[in-house]
């Protein structure tokens, strides 16, 4: 018998998936690019890049996102706006219907690793109607095959089942619309349909290893790393748009990976294989690495406007989407850790977009100001990125990534507060949004400086510099740094009316309050003090 039998006779009898026109089972990369041409999936770009368009839907349906309600899970999910419940007859109704859509169709299966610790790994299993979605989660995750090593047919804990044709029924599976992602904890199944987002099934991934690895006592973050030539590790927490991926790509040091790591007793590891960078306005002026990213065979470029006539892209066009993304293995950049692993870091940067353009661009924040801002998880929406926002809206999503955070905030902050004490680590607060005043007022922050000041912090140049306390947000701004100039570390000179920067900064603090309004019973009171020192009502 082959394997692909085996592998059918083994979906048949776990799942019930029944009557498959053909498996592909663990295709390499390049046959994966000429299978999804073969059925028309994308095109080719002019560097031989595949290019694929997902329709209405080109960022993640976090509406559509539900957890099975179950014994398993009910007592451990913070439940809520973002985790959603789903009936286990709900889930078993929408599971019944995508096995019947996937009969006789043919199927694109990837066995790979999420987790580069061998000790906390985690086998997943894709299965999805189309083989670009395959070749992006070959690029995503850990592929056994680099490792030399094959999983067994019955080795998977997860299973993906990826139907983006399909569209769910609300009245019918209890869902939000014709989108879905629904995952069973309990049973090791994520169900996935009625969008052709790649993204939803890293992030599916990603929100199950926020359930499983606390519960293990490891740390699980939305965050970039990278790793200096003395091993000093940096941690990079921010949300999309921050700049994880742009600041960890740094020639100096290794990249372990751009978004997503556990942080065990052993170090920091990598959960990916992968990078998923936002590619609108990339240059390679300003981002050497990743831009040759869309130049290179591997690569997927998701939503990326392109010439049909002479395939030249062009990444400075949102007339489809500013989420524009290319997924690529990490080993295009060069240096990079894979699997990515490291030991404990030295120093932890939380990367904020400040639209208002008011808070420093770099402070140096004390244990408990880490936890706040942990907890807080700030960043601001810029006018024209979302239908609707006209101007600058603030953001909080508790712990840099509340969209997939099955548990409740108070155990990923106790966790990432014990690590910091127990390694002495350092923690800096870094603005990379606006300076000068806000959105169509100021100017985006120069990403020179940026990367001056991130550098500077992670070199030690920033560990005798004499810090000013702001008086707004009781953040240590230091007063000088090797090569930004002094005016810039201070966000009140950067503003013609100084009147209108002290509101605007104000207005922030208090919208700091009335988040954190919600954690504040469940911290301690050090961390509590740590708020802004203006703004409370």
């Amino acid at each position: 018998m082959s394997t692909t039998a085996t592998l059918a006779q083994h979906l048949a009898s776990t799942l019930g998936l029944k009557n498959t026109n053909n498996l592909y089972w663990n295709q390499s990369s390049p046959v994966l690019y000429e299978q999804a041409l073969n059925r028309s999936e994308g095109k080719i770009s002019e560097a031989g890049v595949f290019v694929a368009y997902t329709g209405t839907f080109t960022g993640r349906a976090p509406n559509d996102k539900f957890i099975v309600d179950d014994a398993g899970s009910h007592d451990k999910v913070w439940w809520g706006k973002v985790n959603k419940a789903l009936t286990e007859a709900q889930f078993d109704q929408v599971l019944a219907d995508a096995l019947q859509f996937l009969e006789g169709r043919e199927l694109f299966v990837q066995d790979l690793l999420a987790g580069a610790s061998e000790a906390d790994e985690l086998p997943v299993r894709i299965i999805s109607q189309y083989a670009w979605h395959a070749l992006f989660a070959r690029n995503m995750f850990i592929r056994p095959d680099d490792l030399n090593r094959t999983l067994g047919v019955d080795e998977p804990k997860f299973t993906v089942i990826h139907v983006p044709d399909m569209q769910a029924d609300p009245e019918k599976h209890g869902t939000h619309s014709g989108a879905f992602v629904l995952l069973n904890l309990t049973r090791g199944l994520i169900l996935i349909g009625g969008t052709h987002y790649a993204g939803e099934i890293k992030k599916s991934i990603f929100s199950v290893l926020n359930y499983l690895l606390p519960q293990r006592g490891i740390m699980s973050m939305h965050a970039s790393a990278n790793v200096g030539k003395d091993g000093d590790v940096a941690i990079l927490f921010g949300l999309s748009g921050t700049g994880k991926t742009t600041l960890s790509a740094d020639p100096n040091r290794a990249l372990i990976g751009d978004d997503e790591h556990g942080w065990s007793d052993h170090g920091v590891f990598n959960l990916e294989g992968g990078c998923y960078a936002k590619v609108i306005n990339l240059s390679a002026e300003q981002e050497p690495m990743i831009y040759k990213t869309t130049q290179t065979f591997g690569t997927v470029l998701e939503n990326v406007v392109m010439d049909q006539a002479t395939r030249k892209l062009n990444l400075d066009d949102n007339s489809i989407t500013e989420n524009t993304r290319a997924s690529y293995p990490i080993t295009q950049i060069p240096g990079a850790l894979y699997p990515g692993k490291a030991g404990h870091p030295k120093h932890i940067i939380m990367l904020t977009c400040d639209a208002f353009g008011v808070l420093p661009p770099i402070s140096k924040l004390t244990t408990e100001q880490a936890m706040y801002h942990f907890i807080s998880g700030y960043t601001a929406k810029v006018a024209g990125t979302e239908k609707g926002v006209t101007e600058p809206t603030a953001t909080f999503s508790t712990c840099f990534g509340a969209p997939f955070m099955a548990l409740h905030p108070s155990v990923y902050a106790d966790l990432l507060g014990a690590k910091i004490n127990e390694h002495g680590v350092s923690c800096w607060l870094v603005n990379t949004g606006w300076t000068g005043g806000g959105y169509g007022v100021g100017k985006r922050m120069n990403i020179h400086h940026t990367r001056s000041m991130v550098n500077a912090a992670l070199n030690g140049d920033l560990d005798q510099v004499d810090t000013r306390r702001d008086a707004i947000f009781g953040l240590n701004i230091p007063v000088s740094c090797p090569d930004v100039p002094s005016d810039v570390l201070e966000p009140s000179s950067t503003w013609a009316d100084k009147a209108a920067y002290t509101t605007k900064a104000t207005y922030l603090a208090s919208l700091f309050h009335k988040n954190f309004a919600q954690y504040s019973a469940g911290v301690s009171a050090a961390i509590c003090a740590a708020a802004p020192l203006q703004g409370k009502e």
